[in-house]
């Protein structure tokens, strides 16, 4: 069930500071990803994917510390539910892994192909959720 946004409050502007946020995120992934920072740009598609996905928590009063409580309780309140289709959870967690081995591990080759994949899973992420913050646009 959607809530009414307008009855929220404070709860509405930090999810649509989220979401601008997560935009500008993919914006700089993109623009890593045409010059070739294929690193780069793979961590700031997931941070494009996490912010949004912090917006919609914003929504339910929720936020968390730990990058695993943010996507298990989004997982539990908006995938579970069916809020957002369960592609999305599997997504978000190659995402995940994507940007994980790409800033931690040292002998992580980024390929084009990972680089590809995590700007079409952010773009679609981001888009869903804006529309779900946002639905008459």
């Amino acid at each position: 069930m959607q809530l009414n946004l307008d009855d929220i409050g404070g709860a509405k502007e930090l999810a649509q500071y989220r979401i601008t946020i997560a935009k500008e995120d993919l914006e700089a992934a993109k623009i890593n990803f045409q010059i070739g920072h294929y690193r780069a740009s793979n961590n700031r598609a997931y941070y494009a994917i996490f912010r949004a996905v912090s917006a919609c928590l914003a929504l339910e009063f929720k936020a968390y510390k730990q990058h695993a409580q943010v996507l298990g309780n989004f997982n539990k309140d908006f995938i579970h539910t069916g809020i957002f289709p369960k592609e999305m959870s599997k997504k978000i967690n190659r995402a995940q892994e994507i940007r994980h081995a790409s800033d931690y591990d040292d002998f992580y080759i980024v390929s084009v192909e990972d680089a590809k994949e995590q700007l079409e899973t952010a773009n679609y992420v981001v888009d869903m959720i804006e529309k779900y913050l946002n639905p008459i646009q």
